[in-house]
This record gives structure tokens, C-alpha cells and sequence, in this order.
């Protein structure tokens, strides 16, 4: 028996338990053999305040000093470059990101191989970060156990029932029973909550991928910002020595591991290769992760309308490590019936309710 059984040992799963932990018995259930092996552990593991819609920048900001503190962010920078005939979608992107206008020259001596002829319009700001994803959730994890959390891997979910005002979730041979289930399952939250016999809420995982490059012509890429073609059609940042290359597609999908579509990569790679003055020679290698979207963009967290048991922790998005810290700190606050920290109109823009 315990309090709380978490569905889900990504990010979300695992900060959600580091809070839970020193309040009530807490188990994790993990269907991989390690922790963050899907949406978690194939991030851009990137950090901007102003990403995404109202609702999680406003989680973005909660998150932020914390992030800061635990020494998990390193400073990167962002540009945003844009084409000739871009210069309105990139004015608006800019504004957007709160970038702020530069020359093309200055451009280039950010990132030396950005293209003369492509290259019209570019923008930047200093304070986008580099954020240590396997530090942050390694101390979330390390938290948790030691408050007496149990984290168990490679348990798939096979069943989720519910009698006498408990679950019992089984794998296999083995079960738990709990007062709460917290569904933490990212790509597979909705699949999780039919299984236990709750609504689905519409989350619509998307495949992305990435490709790992040698840095480019030789350079020295260590200092080099994070660039963003405009209306994300592609976007680059160095990577231990190397630089990565995503296309940024968003293609909806079932819940999966994920692989790279390799003419989708080549397309993405081909947007990029026409803003600058290297041609990729090689792909060293390439991956793909799931982000997975409530219908409406921001995160659902919450007890579920018909069923208070159980609580969604899902549709983090691309935004599952930006936001954490926030997302974890409501979903504890909310399962113990404690005052939320946020404002009252950021906890309804995240609650479940919000699609009854």
C-alpha cells in the first residue's frame, strides 16, 4: 500500500515524487529499465523564460530561481536568423522571444558560418541557458529516495482497477495499491487513463528529431549561441564539441519509441544548410523524441473532473524541464490539499477541468 503511486519516470514523474516524498509514501513505476528514456531523456535541454503560451511561461518563471540556484543552467544565448523575405515573421518571432534586433555582421561573429547572402535579418538575447537535464533529474531522483520514495523500473502497466476507494495497478505479476495515481506517462497519459477507466483528455504526441553534426568547418563551437530559423524551421546549438541540427518538424503520432525520419532529416538539414556557408559532410547521429500537447498547449495538471483520484501530470510539451520545478511544486501542493504557490489563473489554465 501507498499513498501516492506515480505513473511515469520522466521528469514530471520523478520531480512530482521529490516533492510527494517527505509527506507521504510515494512509488514511481517506470516502463523503461532507466529513468527519462523517451520525451525526458531526448531533450533540447535548453531553458528560455518566454517559450511557449501564457501558462507555462508563467511556469517558466516559477521555475526559474530554482534552476538558477541548483546550478543546472549554463548561459548559451539565443539568435533568431531570418531571410530577406522574412523580415515581418521575423520581426514578430523577435518581439515574441524578447530578442533583440542585430546586424547580420554581428550575426557572424556570434557564429562565424552564417551565410552573407541568406542571412538579412537576425536578433538575440544573452539569457537563454544550456540546462544539465541528468543533473536535475538525478537530484530530483536522489531526493526522493532519500525522503523513502520507491522507484521501480521496468514495470510496464498492464492493468488499473479500482475497489473499495483504492487502485491496484498490476504488471505482470506484481501490483500496487494506492490512494492516488498520479499519471506522469507522457506520451502514453491518455492510454493510461483509459486504462484506469478515466477520459482521455485529447494529448497528441509529435515526433521531433535531431541530428548530431562534426562542428562545423573545423570551428571552435563551444561559445556559440543557440539559432532558431524563423517560425522554427530548423534550429542549432553546440553539444560537448559538437553541434546539433534539428529540423523541428512536428509530426503527429501513437505513442512510441521514437525514430528520425531520414527524409524528414534531410529536408530540415537542407533549411539549415541554405543559411550557412558549411555544408553538412556528415551526420554522426541521429535521434528522435516525443513532445506531447493537451489541445490547447499548456500542461495539464490537476485531479481529473470525474475521477479525484486521479491526477494528471501530463502534456508538458517541449517544455518538461523548463517547467518543472513549478509543475511538481502544484501537482505536491494539490495532492496534499495544500494552498498553491501559483496565481489562481495559472492553476485554472493547467487544471484538467478546463476540457470537461
Amino acid at each position: 500500500m501507498t499513498d501516492v503511486l506515480v505513473i511515469g519516470g520522466g521528469i514530471a514523474g520523478i520531480s512530482a515524487a521529490a516533492r510527494l516524498a517527505p509527506h507521504a509514501s510515494v512509488t514511481v513505476l517506470e516502463g523503461e529499465t532507466s529513468l527519462a528514456y523517451h520525451a525526458s531523456g531526448r531533450s533540447a535541454a535548453a531553458f528560455i523564460e518566454d517559450y511557449g503560451n501564457s501558462a507555462v511561461r508563467a511556469l517558466n518563471k516559477a521555475s526559474a530561481v530554482y534552476l538558477h540556484e541548483s546550478g543546472v543552467l549554463k548561459p548559451r544565448g539565443m539568435m533568431l536568423v531570418g531571410r530577406a523575405d522574412e523580415k515581418e515573421a521575423h520581426a514578430a518571432e523577435a518581439k515574441d522571444f524578447g530578442l533583440t534586433q542585430i546586424s547580420p555582421d554581428e550575426a557572424r561573429r556570434r557564429i562565424p558560418i552564417l551565410s552573407r547572402e541568406a542571412v538579412a535579418f537576425a536578433a538575440y538575447r544573452p539569457d537563454m541557458f544550456d540546462l544539465d537535464t541528468d543533473l536535475l533529474l538525478q537530484s530530483f531522483a536522489r531526493t526522493a529516495r532519500q525522503a523513502g520514495a520507491e522507484i521501480v523500473t521496468g514495470v510496464k502497466v498492464t492493468e488499473i482497477a479500482r475497489a473499495d476507494g483504492l487502485w491496484q495497478v498490476t504488471s505482470g505479476a506484481q501490483s500496487w495499491t494506492a490512494h492516488v495515481l498520479i499519471n506522469a506517462a507522457g506520451a502514453w497519459a491518455d492510454e493510461v487513463a483509459q486504462m484506469a477507466g478515466v477520459q482521455p483528455l485529447g494529448l497528441q504526441p509529435y515526433r521531433r528529431s535531431m541530428a548530431r553534426l562534426p562542428a562545423p568547418g573545423g570551428h571552435d563551437v563551444t561559445g556559440w549561441p543557440f539559432v532558431d530559423g524563423v517560425g522554427e524551421a530548423w534550429y542549432a546549438k553546440p553539444d560537448a564539441g559538437k553541434w546539433l541540427v534539428s529540423p523541428s518538424e512536428e509530426h503527429a503520432c501513437a505513442p512510441m519509441d521514437a525514430w528520425p525520419d531520414d527524409m524528414v532529416l534531410a529536408e530540415g538539414l537542407a533549411r539549415y544548410e541554405a543559411m550557412v556557408s558549411e555544408p553538412v559532410t556528415r551526420v554522426e547521429t541521429s535521434w528522435a523524441g516525443l513532445r506531447t500537447f493537451a489541445p490547447d498547449r499548456a500542461l495539464v495538471i490537476g485531479r481529473d473532473a470525474g475521477v479525484p483520484e486521479f491526477f494528471w501530470l501530463a502534456g508538458q510539451g517541449g517544455y518538461g524541464f523548463q517547467t518543472c520545478v513549478a509543475a511538481s511544486q502544484l501537482a505536491a501542493d494539490l495532492v496534499l490539499g495544500r494552498a498553491p504557490e501559483l496565481a489562481a489563473d495559472v492553476v485554472a489554465a493547467v487544471d484538467p477541468g478546463r476540457f470537461s
